[in-house]
């Protein structure tokens, strides 16, 4: 029977997820840049950035933004509407979806780890040396 985390093993999870990403050779994204990234990947299209800011509850410039440093990474692409030249759209990369996948299992190990005795930390070790 699966248990659910209580609120202190998820911000540890949250937090050994993070800690592990920033050690690893890979994008160092923000919170508002990771938000954009997961909503895009997680969340059905086709996204606008028009449809994120609303999704996220942020202006539009902050999208873009995001959008900008995710493009740099190739981590997502930006692609004129063909029905609708005004809109852009949000399109997922094949880098990017690696990414998620790295992501996915980062956070699988840390929620492994969070649920033993003294494992809360344990995944930082094992990314940060390999």
């Amino acid at each position: 029977m699966a248990t659910t985390p209580s609120a202190e093993q998820l911000v540890g999870i949250l937090r050994d997820t993070i800690v592990a990403l920033v050690r690893r050779d890979g994008p160092d994204l923000t919170a508002r840049q990771l938000g954009v990234f997961l909503t895009s990947y997680l969340h059905e299209g086709p996204h606008t950035v028009r449809g994120l800011a609303a999704d996220l509850n942020v202006s539009k410039p902050a999208i873009t933004r995001a959008l900008d440093r995710l493009g740099e990474l190739d981590l997502a692409r930006r692609k004129v509407d063909p029905m609708d030249r005004r809109s852009i759209l949000v399109q997922r990369t094949l880098k990017g979806t690696a990414f998620l996948r790295d992501l996915r299992s980062v956070m699988a190990e840390a929620s492994t780890m969070a649920r033993k005795p003294g494992g809360q930390h344990e995944v930082q070790r094992k990314v940060a040396h390999g």
